[in-house]
């Protein structure tokens, strides 16, 4: 029989999901791969200044770190990275492994079961951000690894250039830049790691330029291995700027195999390439492997060499997909049909590995933390095999989570992940209704999946609830629901996020007096322009923001998103007028609301200058806030010390605002 529970206020719910524990829980396993018959992958350090450790499963079950502290696994191509390592059995049978050190973005080789330290294989440049390196390829029978190199050419964030690279594994090129052999050249801005076809004689990859991103346009590349010298005969096979090509890899049979949304879904695809690379383009002909599902098997390439297909040596394909969640499964382009693994995960992260008919992929679910998790394409069936979930807790405080899709203006779909608050000794006062706060995800090209996260489970169990808004721009959803944000940013979203918090409000969820809103980089703007533009939200929490759209894109970001306000906003030149009108910092005296600032000062993506100036307008209107600004941190926190502080922080700020009392965090010292 359920024990009756008891009625106290929302907000002041004792709670064993403390912002420590939270913290521990931060970040997740990315990057899995195989070795020779082990699988390794990346997996999160919060309590060791926020690294990436690199960890393999053994033969006997298991995990072992390979790099000790202080190395980092972690690469800055683009700022948001991508794949950091590679590695193989060498022929005397120890693994080598090829990675990139975060601090200094110089790639390293590791024999682990050896007895030396990690060597470089790549110089250090002086040069603006230096030579960085992602997505690594290793090619031992050329003593070589493949990869992207990003080398900065000047002191400017966009003074870069990028090209595919051959580095020699003999050390090299350690001190001598000219030792680095370039593989394709630099016609396009930005290009993903080579994929090698089966036989060896060609290399295809992904590549896009400005002002495009990669999910609004990119074309897949083809080049002819040379021995000694650069790709010959480069040229583009599919693809266009209204055509985003996510991912690209060769099937046995040596077809080409790429993730298009030219159908407005992104939808795997084969292309089959007749004649010479070199003597021109041949017949092409573009198959739909899983036409008319109105799903999507890829999603945006955030970060170089991510996987949402692997070939398999049957020719059948292990594929994520779904709408609104993913769903690991194995595609049979002989007959269309799709089968997915069981299990309870709803989200697969963008990463595969395929070793044998074993498919390995990094998933979570609503009750479930991200693990590593291996489906046997022989019998169907799943299991954990590493970073295993374990409940830091017991399970009944973490929320009854559900999607949910509501209307917004002109009647349009708002797709939402609901967390209603949730405690099994407590629920609230009779008649009382919760304070929830509505959290923006960041992008704006992203989604906010539907998976066990404890900083939710931090306020919920607490009686707040949370709802994660996943407003027009989104992904998961279709290229249509994606374009809504086209020249709307800061419309669209903040529109989505009110309508959202409003119907929970009109249908007695929530308490319309205590709605909140929050978010980091670009769903902190999305929470300063609704502090701004709406009087929905009675507090807000904003997180290295973007709070000044034309110092933004002029010379306040990185190279990557230097030119993203193009579609988002529209062209600087044509539309000036807009940049001002919808930047929070130009309109300070709409806020009412407290809120709270949190910024990393090691943030190149949104910088904290943009707060201070913020800040600096903000002074002496008399709203109450506070501004946290945390050192060694960059664009998304990492170190446990961090994020306690800022989740305590948060926690503070709702309890001063919604009336309720948490003496067991530090009170928020705000000024006015």
């Amino acid at each position: 029989m359920e024990t009756a529970r008891s009625a106290i206020p929302y907000g002041t719910w004792p709670s064993p999901v403390d912002a420590a524990l939270a913290a521990s829980r931060g970040g997740r396993p990315e990057y899995v791969g195989t070795v020779g018959d082990e699988v390794w992958w990346t997996a999160p350090r919060p309590a060791e200044s926020g690294r990436r450790a690199l960890v393999r499963l053994t033969a006997d079950g298991r995990e072992q770190s390979v790099l000790p502290a202080p190395w980092n696994a972690g690469s800055r191509v683009i700022e948001y990275g991508g794949v950091p390592w590679a590695g193989a059995a060498r022929p005397d049978g120890g693994p080598l492994v090829v990675f990139v050190h975060f601090p200094d973005q110089r790639l390293y080789a590791y024999e682990p079961d050896g007895a030396g330290e990690p060597r470089p294989l790549t110089p250090v440049s002086a040069i603006g951000g230096g030579l960085r390196w992602a997505d690594p390829v290793l090619q031992l029978d050329r003593g070589e690894v493949w990869c992207v190199l990003e080398e900065f050419t000047g002191k400017g964030p966009t003074d870069v250039r990028r090209v595919i690279a051959a580095v020699p594994l003999d050390g090299s090129a350690a001190d001598d830049r000219t030792a680095v052999r370039e593989l394709s050249d630099d016609r396009h801005r930005f290009v993903t790691g080579p994929r090698l076809s089966p036989d060896g004689r060609h290399a295809a990859w992904i590549a896009w330029d400005h002002p495009q991103m990669p999910w609004d346009g990119t074309v897949v590349m083809l080049g002819e291995v040379a021995d000694g010298g650069p790709f010959r005969g480069i040229r583009p096979v599919v693809g266009d700027t209204d055509e985003s090509v996510a991912q690209v890899d060769w099937a046995p049979d040596g077809s080409l195999l790429l993730v298009s949304d030219l159908s407005g879904w992104w939808e795997v695809r084969r292309l089959r390439v007749d004649g010479d690379a070199a003597a021109g383009p041949g017949v092409i002909a573009s198959t739909s492997l899983c036409p008319g599902r109105r799903e999507e098997f890829g999603g945006p390439l955030w970060k170089i060499g991510s996987q949402w297909f692997h070939p398999l040596d049957d020719g059948r394909i292990a594929v994520i997909h779904g709408r609104g969640t993913t769903a690991l499964g194995v595609l049979d382009p002989a007959d269309g049909t799709l089968v997915d693994a069981e299990g309870p995960w709803t989200e697969w992260a963008p990463t595969l590995a395929v070793t044998g008919g074993r498919v390995i992929g990094v998933a979570a679910g609503p009750r479930h933390g991200y693990e590593i998790v291996e489906l046997d394409t022989a019998t169907g069936r799943t299991r954990v095999i590493g970073a295993a979930h374990q409940d830091p807790v017991d399970p009944a405080y973490y929320p009854d989570s559900r999607p949910r899709t509501f209307t917004g203006p002109g009647g349009r779909e708002i797709h939402a992940q609901i967390h209603p608050p949730h405690h099994p000794a407590h629920t609230g006062p009779e008649g009382g209704l919760p304070p929830y706060v509505v959290w923006a995800h960041g992008g704006p090209t992203g989604r906010a999946p539907l998976v066990l996260d404890l900083e939710i489970a931090y306020f919920t169990s607490r009686g707040i609830g949370v709802a994660e808004v996943n407003y027009g721009g989104s992904t998961g959803y279709g290229r249509e629901y994606r374009n809504r944000l086209r020249e709307q940013w800061g419309v669209v979203d903040v529109e989505d996020c009110a309508a959202v918090a409003e119907e929970l409000a009109a249908e007695g969820t929530a308490d319309r007096a205590r709605l909140a809103v929050r978010g980091g980089s670009a769903g902190g703007w999305t929470a300063a322009v609704s502090l701004t533009d709406t009087d929905v939200y009675a507090c807000g929490t904003i997180s290295y923001p973007i709070l000044d759209l034309l110092g933004w894109a002029t010379d306040e970001t990185h190279d990557f998103e230097s030119r993203y306000l193009e579609s988002l906003v529209g062209p600087l030149a044509e539309v000036p007028e807009r940049y001002h009108a919808r930047s929070p910092l130009h309109h300070v005296e709409r806020i009412t609301a407290p809120f709270l600032l949190l910024q990393g000062l090691d943030d190149v993506i949104c910088p904290p200058a943009q707060c201070e100036r913020f800040l600096d307008r903000m002074a002496g209107r008399g709203v109450p806030h506070a501004y946290l600004a945390f050192e060694g941190e960059g664009h998304g926190f990492r170190r446990a010390d961090t994020m306690i502080r800022a989740l305590e922080a948060e926690l503070a700020l709702y309890a001063r605002t919604f009336g309720f009392a948490r003496p067991d965090v530090p009170p928020l010292e705000m000024v006015r």
